[in-house]
């Protein structure tokens, strides 16, 4: 068994989502490139989308979004690793990528919140905020990847906190100094 399952599953996606979208690739596809078999697949993921959203976490849950410099880094990555974002972002399944991103993005700025308010729960202004700000910090980012990424990352990284809703930039925004 491979030392790290999940990252071995993981890397062998990625490389398929080099020749084929995800809609083309079967579980049955990973399987035969990572050498495993299907119960071992589903022990880890529970499908390909899983896997995919996965993938995102991994390569994110280190970077603090709330900082420009750690956002810029996670969009260069995403611009380096263009081709699976791109298939990734252009899935329109049951269970589009950009919808896990939603919810975790906004977990993470709840959280955030929470934390720097030193509250147990928000109110309803800032969490509906915190989600417009989610689905519209995603679309342009989907927007980005699939038109090529021409902007700089700094750049839409800079944009995308400057268009904060008002309750939430004093909160969260590290411009709010600067603009």
């Amino acid at each position: 068994m491979k030392p790290n399952m999940k990252l071995w599953i993981a890397k062998q996606m990625k490389e398929l989502m080099k020749t084929k979208t995800i809609d083309k690739i079967r579980i049955t596809d990973i399987c035969k490139v990572a050498e495993i078999e299907r119960s071992t697949f589903y022990y880890h993921f529970q499908d390909k989308y899983e896997l995919v959203t996965w993938i995102f976490y991994h390569d994110a849950w280190d970077k603090d979004i709330l900082d420009l410099k750690s956002s810029t880094e996670a969009m260069e990555k995403m611009r380096k690793e263009y081709l699976f974002y791109k298939r990734a972002f252009e899935d329109n399944s049951q269970n589009p990528f950009w919808k896990y991103l939603v919810e975790y993005f906004a977990e993470r700025y709840e959280m955030e919140a929470k934390k720097k308010m030193k509250a147990d729960t928000l109110d309803t202004q800032l969490i509906f905020s915190i989600r417009l700000f989610c689905h519209g910090a995603i679309g342009m980012t989907r927007e980005w990847i699939l038109d090529d990424n021409k902007m700089d990352a700094s750049t839409i990284v800079e944009m995308l906190f400057q268009s904060m809703p008002k309750n939430m930039t004093f909160l969260f925004n590290p411009l709010n100094n600067v603009i």
